[in-house]
């Protein structure tokens, strides 16, 4: 049998962290899919508090496809090693308020004999990026994982997925920006990026859990036909649509002076931006000898390009009203 098979049709224990997050949810899909025996790891729900409706209902839906659902704190280290003692691979897709919150995991991870942690990382490749202070800190955050899973003696895979495509094209073509034939372009619009579908990204983090080939190295997502530039990407909606878009430019001292002087929580969403359209061509992160790119790794696996999420999103497109545009 060859070696890519052998890799990715055994059959495991998989635990996940954040389970019922945005990339959590994609995780457990495609782990259920593939036919592994899937965990995820919740706090408790609290029934009387609105906002938990939603995690709720994805915690039936869980059940629903055979999910165990285990619920505890992070801080409860005891759950944590008991349920890690019953795994194979643990996969964190924690956000990132709860980076650091990985420590933990590790701690109990070290009295566990698990194969292999993939600790959430799902967008640019830690240890050769740089960017505006605001989200620096969150690499920063990611990098110090990193050590603390490598200093412990861990088995470990990172994938470096780069741009999570659902979620930016959204960003970028907001329904009431479109409506109002709008979208807003950062910087010049030329820059280079590598767009991955979210289950696409799923899909190679639970083949590269279990691959020897990907043992303590890192898996970058970069597809040939999901490279292209915000400028293409609108282009290519505009000539699907038949609509010429109002370009707004936003320049980089502009995002720059919002980093600097907008709280928080909302300057590092600026500074993620900036990263992306602006300051990094992410092409340009040159493939060391042990870095892996996952669709050469995983020649099999049919992602879904930049020009199949224009038509799926296209779709959805076309069933808002003509009168919205008259």
């Amino acid at each position: 049998m060859d070696t890519q098979m052998e890799n990715t049709k055994m059959k495991k224990k998989i635990l996940i962290f954040g389970a019922t997050g945005y990339v959590g949810r994609y995780m457990v899909q495609v782990s259920v899919s593939m036919g592994h025996q899937t965990y995820a790891y919740t706090r408790p729900i609290n029934l009387a508090a609105v906002t938990n409706q939603l995690k709720l209902k994805t915690i039936q839906d869980f059940k629903a496809m055979g999910v165990t659902i285990v619920e505890g704190e992070l801080d409860d280290h005891v759950k944590l090693v008991g349920i890690l003692q019953q795994v194979d691979i643990v996969i964190s897709t924690l956000p990132v308020p709860q980076y650091l919150d990985q420590l933990k995991i590790i701690s109990a991870i070290k009295e566990a004999n698990i194969e292999r942690f993939l600790p959430s990382e799902f967008g640019c490749e830690a240890d050769r990026s740089k960017a505006l202070p605001p989200f620096q800190a969150i690499i920063e955050n990611k990098k110090t994982i990193r050590r603390a899973t490598e200093a412990a003696g861990i088995p470990y895979t990172y994938v470096s997925a780069n741009v999570l495509a659902g979620y930016f094209i959204h960003y970028i073509l907001f329904p009431d920006q479109i409506c109002n034939h709008q979208v807003t372009i950062y910087g010049s619009g030329q820059k280079k990026v590598v767009w991955n579908y979210e289950e696409d990204v799923a899909a190679y983090t639970i083949r590269a859990a279990m691959d020897s080939r990907t043992l303590n190295k890192t898996i970058i997502c970069r597809p040939l036909r999901n490279i292209a530039s915000q400028l293409d990407f609108v282009s290519s909606w505009e000539e699907k649509t038949g609509l010429t878009l109002n370009r707004i430019h936003m320049l980089e001292d502009d995002l720059i002076n919002l980093t600097q002087r907008l709280p928080l929580k909302e300057s590092i969403p600026m500074a993620i931006l900036h990263y992306i359209f602006i300051k990094e061509d992410e092409t340009s992160i040159t493939l060391k000898e042990d870095d892996l790119e996952a669709s050469a790794l995983y020649s099999d696996y049919q992602y879904t390009s930049v020009n199949d999420l224009i038509d799926s999103n296209l779709i959805n497109f076309k069933n808002i009203k003509l009168s919205t545009f008259i």
